[in-house]
């Protein structure tokens, strides 16, 4: 093999894992978005952890943010919680922070 085929691999294989951090990063960042919300529902814990798994889900709806965002803030209005697009997208930005955190800290 070449060196210019080693280094081709090398980045394939960086790429690849970047991609499944990525993935990871935000399927831990929606289920502690959806914990988030729910704590502002007050759902039991039992119906918190299948309202996050709902959110994570939602995101497959389509890509990018926005049908999380939509969910979120649909069923907090459904549940007379004032909030607004911000809030939700501010509570995003920092459920991303703590969800890289912690895939780091697993790793460790």
């Amino acid at each position: 093999m070449t060196t210019f085929d080693d280094r081709e691999r090398a980045f394939e294989t960086k790429f690849a894992h970047d991609e499944e951090m990525k993935f990871r990063v935000i399927a831990r960042r929606n289920k502690l978005l959806g914990h988030w919300a729910a704590g502002l529902m007050k759902l039991s814990a039992v119906e918190a952890e299948a309202y996050a798994k709902d959110v994570v889900r939602a995101d497959f709806e389509e890509a990018g943010d926005e049908d999380v965002i939509r969910k979120i803030l649909g069923d907090l209005t459904a549940a007379n919680i004032e909030i607004d697009d911000a809030a939700i997208r501010q509570a995003l930005a920092d459920k991303t922070v703590d969800a890289r955190r912690q895939l780091m800290e697993a790793q460790g």
